[in-house]
């Protein structure tokens, strides 16, 4: 924050930091398509665990939070990588919902592929947004 005076060194930091957060997005993408083709491949479900679906529920309550309060503070200090990371909170939540509603199919019903295929759904939306990062363009907007 101390570069805010000069203008330049701002806006180059913020195009840094968008750039790493698209990064993280590809990353995560390519993580998450590859871990659910794998798991459906192999057949693998996920574990049934007590403490995986509380804190998938904890993180479903926490990180809502989060996400508002980093773009409050993207808004008030008019930084877009801040905003950027805001929405990949926003993605936390949405994988946090994916992988309670993979345990608990998984659990309830046994549909060990819920979860893995859920997860690939959200492979194409991650890696527009790390895209989109990488080329160094809010992805708020």
């Amino acid at each position: 924050m101390s570069v805010d005076a000069d203008g330049l060194k701002r806006e180059r930091n913020e195009m840094l930091s968008l750039r790493l957060v698209g990064v993280c997005f590809l990353a995560l993408a390519l993580y998450v398509g590859y871990e659910s083709v794998s798991d459906l491949f192999h057949r693998k479900a996920p574990e049934h665990s007590i403490p995986g679906i509380v804190l998938a529920c904890v993180s479903l309550v926490v990180m809502p939070f989060l996400s508002r309060a980093k773009k409050r503070v993207s808004q008030e200090l008019g930084s877009a990588a801040m905003d950027a990371d805001a929405k990949q909170t926003d993605f936390c939540v949405y994988l946090s919902a994916i992988l309670l509603t993979g345990l608990l199919l998984n659990v309830t019903l046994e549909w060990w592929w819920a979860d893995p295929l859920a997860a690939l759904v959200m492979v194409p939306i991650i890696a527009k947004e790390g895209i989109e990062g990488m080329r160094a363009r809010a992805c708020c907007d």
